[in-house]
């Protein structure tokens, strides 16, 4: 099992999908461990019954049904399905209405979702928020410089139950990254990885649940994209300017007639 997560963290995220699959024949008694563990590269699909589109995880399938955040319903039809209580409910639906305007500002587009449900101990509750982007000139993206390319942000916050007016949150993120050009100018370029890390605070509930929450996703977000920003793109900036030096920094006996 140590081996197979080892695996699965240097997968590039446009192969996790066929990687976990491969695994899942080869280790079936780890199956719950690994579908649990590895994150897998979001998948979409359409709210019926009112057509906005909704994120599919592990946090909002029950069996082989999905449920959606939007009206509060299994797709396809699940008769005894798990649903959050009526105040997670409430508390859901105001936290997608957020989450969209978080991630419009941030993200320019893209798709999120939202779900909530009690932890087993019914002491707390946990919270997933997810967006998915695809930044491919044929999908969300606006600018319309990549071929393809897409961000997956995975975020699980473990809420405690309140005491004395405080509450401890352990909030969980996860970055899929991958994109890759090809024009002219820029040539074929792929680039994909993924990064996960975790914080946890004591705050005041005076302001809500779902402010704290917002204020933690958004203080490590930031953080991630700082660090994707330096390892990924820096180090293949440096790399590609080691191999291939503008020429400007070239001495006149090297450049290129």
């Amino acid at each position: 099992m140590e081996a197979a997560m080892g695996l699965m963290r240097r997968m590039p995220p446009k192969h996790t999908e066929t990687a976990l699959s491969a695994l899942l024949s080869l280790l079936p008694h780890h199956s719950s461990d690994l579908l649990s563990q590895v994150d897998q590269p979001l998948q979409v699909v359409c709210d019926v019954d009112n057509g906005k589109e909704f994120i599919l995880c592990e946090y909002n399938r029950d069996a082989d049904s999905y449920r959606s955040p939007w009206s509060n319903k299994y797709h396809p039809p699940l008769e005894d399905g798990m649903y959050p209580s009526s105040e997670l409910r409430t508390l859901e639906v105001e936290a997608n209405e957020v989450f969209t305007v978080y991630r419009d500002q941030y993200y320019e587009g893209g798709i999120s979702s939202v779900y909530l449900w009690e932890e087993d101990d019914n002491e707390g509750f946990v919270a997933c928020f997810l967006i998915k982007k695809d930044g491919s000139k044929y999908g969300h993206g606006r600018r319309g410089y990549l071929h393809e390319g897409g961000w997956d942000a995975i975020h699980v916050i473990q809420v405690g139950p309140e005491e004395e007016g405080m509450a401890h949150y352990c909030l969980t993120s996860t970055i899929m990254l991958s994109l890759t050009t090809n024009s002219e100018t820029s040539g074929t370029f792929s680039l994909s990885g993924s990064i996960r890390r975790q914080m946890k605070a004591d705050l005041s509930v005076e302001e809500g649940h779902l402010c704290n929450m917002g204020k933690m996703i958004e203080e490590l977000e930031g953080k991630l994209r700082n660090q994707l920003d330096q390892v990924y793109f820096g180090k293949t900036k440096e790399m590609v300017c080691t191999l291939r030096p503008p020429p400007e920094l070239l001495l006149p006996e090297t450049r290129n007639p």
